[in-house]
């Protein structure tokens, strides 16, 4: 029995901070949007390609935050016009409970009997046959009333997943040498001697994080489990239902208690089921995890760009730009931007969260975005800045163009270094070749738009008391983005 394709909605857990992935993943640019393993497509773009083989992307929900929406809409412009309605947007992050109960309610909204299969943006998946095999089976279980999770055979004691023990009795439905089970528990994380008793038991499971249930059902248990942040969607629906503006249900939502699906609904559920699946699976949960996913050379390491080593054993070298070069290392991490360097052991690497924890502290830019920052439109770079400027080079795509805006607080001056840029300046519209240029007033409305058919390169120099990017006000814009921010 295939996916019945009209009634499945995907949605796509896209709201991660990128803390264990620094330097290469930041907070505005989390470890979904990076190409783990060596292959063309980001985590994603892999993960969407994933779904759309069970249901088709105008039915795809993307779950995330307005911080990270713009740069996820770059990555997945390949399916722009039928995602266009497809954001649920959290105001905050407040855990994945409330995250999926604001997508089962858009998901009800299109249809009362509609069945989500809920993934994380930023897991690695081998074998898609395998993997719809296990949508449709568990699509049955879910409108059967069942909370279905997928469980991953274990391949060794792993200290940082959830465990889930079956009870041993398949419930209806089956699908070739495929069968659901009612959980019996669930068990948290567990230390070394647990992991390695359960992986000796051959009867527990890795929660894989992935769902498929009716969006009623989960919102029935909501209710049941979590009262608070039931009372909280319900009065959502209601606003949603009379088409109240989104800061009034952004407001509400702030309200909703902060809480995760696992620890809040399903560890308390008595309609939890579990599908032990055949396809291979990593969260790819931190450095060390990476050679689960990646090519290695004969020595066992995985070296990705212009890295020059000699001689070492199980290492992780990642360089950007510049040239790395390693000399006898083992079992270490070294990763490489333009911006900052991380060498760690990988027994270690959990611990790279607590520095971006300190970054963040200190309230240090590297935490929060690379030099580099991609827009719909292009790209910019920052190249070097201080006390009252900041200077940028910035691409345009062919036929792209930003925003008409102004900003408060600073002046710009743009150089053309490649290609034909079309400027906006208040009231004048006047085209600029290379070596041409021309300065934007503070408080002054204007645009840049590349109208050729090459990439446009500028160098922008900016001046002014606060040169921040939310000194922002945007009139018009192609790309869906608030008229301010």
């Amino acid at each position: 029995m295939g996916i019945d394709k009209r009634e499945l909605y995907p949605v796509i857990m896209a709201g991660g901070s990128g803390t264990r992935f620094w330097p290469l993943s930041r907070h505005l640019f989390p470890k979904q949007l990076l190409k783990i393993g060596g292959g063309e497509h980001t985590l994603i773009q892999q993960t969407m390609r994933r779904v759309r083989g069970c249901a088709p992307a105008s039915r795809v929900l993307i779950s995330t935050n307005a911080a990270q929406a713009e740069q996820i809409r770059v990555q997945l412009a390949e399916w722009k016009d039928e995602l266009k309605d497809g954001f649920v947007l959290e105001p905050e992050g407040r855990n994945t409970a409330p995250a999926i109960a604001l997508a089962a309610l858009e998901v009800m909204r299109r249809d009362p009997d509609g069945v989500m299969l809920v993934v994380p943006a930023d897991h690695v998946v081998t074998g898609q046959r395998e993997f719809q095999a296990a949508v449709s089976l568990a699509t049955q279980l879910a409108k059967a009333g069942h909370l279905v999770t997928f469980g991953i055979k274990p391949i060794r004691p792993e200290t940082g997943y959830g465990y889930i023990k079956p009870n041993g009795r398949a419930i209806v439905g089956k699908l070739g040498k495929l069968k659901g089970y009612r959980v019996q528990k669930f068990v948290e994380k567990p230390n070394a001697t647990k992991a390695a008793q359960y992986l000796k038991a051959g009867n527990y499971y890795w929660n894989s994080g992935m769902f498929v249930w009716k969006a009623a059902t989960i919102l029935e248990e909501i209710h049941r489990h979590q009262p608070a942040l039931g009372k909280v969607m319900d009065r959502i629906g209601q606003l949603l239902a009379t088409g109240a503006p989104k800061q009034t249900i952004d407001e509400v939502y702030r309200w909703a208690t902060s809480v995760s699906i696992d620890n809040g609904v399903m560890e308390l559920s008595s309609r939890a089921a579990v599908v032990p699946v055949s396809f291979r699976w990593s969260d790819v949960g931190s450095w060390g995890s990476l050679d689960e996913v990646a090519a290695k050379d004969k020595s066992g390491n995985v070296m990705s760009g212009r890295v020059v080593d000699f001689e070492s054993t199980r290492s992780i070298v990642y360089a950007d730009r510049r040239v790395v070069a390693t000399i006898g290392l083992e079992d270490m991490v070294v990763v490489d931007t333009p911006d900052a360097t991380l060498v760690c052991p990988k027994s270690r690497a959990q611990d790279v969260k607590k520095v971006v924890e300190i970054l963040k502290q200190q309230k240090a830019p590297e935490h929060l975005e690379h030099l580099t920052v991609h827009r719909p439109w292009g790209s910019y770079t920052i190249l070097e800045e201080g006390a009252g400027f900041k200077v940028k080079r910035v691409t345009v795509n062919p036929g792209g163009r930003l925003s008409l805006q102004l900003h408060h607080k600073r002046s710009e001056h743009w150089v053309v270094i490649a290609g034909t840029a079309r400027v906006t300046r208040g009231e004048e519209v006047f085209d600029l070749q290379v070596g041409q240029s021309t300065a934007i007033p503070v408080e002054t409305k204007h645009r840049l738009e590349n109208p050729g058919k090459e990439t446009l390169h500028i160098i922008e120099v900016q001046n002014g008391p606060y040169l921040g990017e939310d000194d922002i006000v945007r009139f018009k814009d192609d790309y869906g983005r608030t008229p301010k921010q």
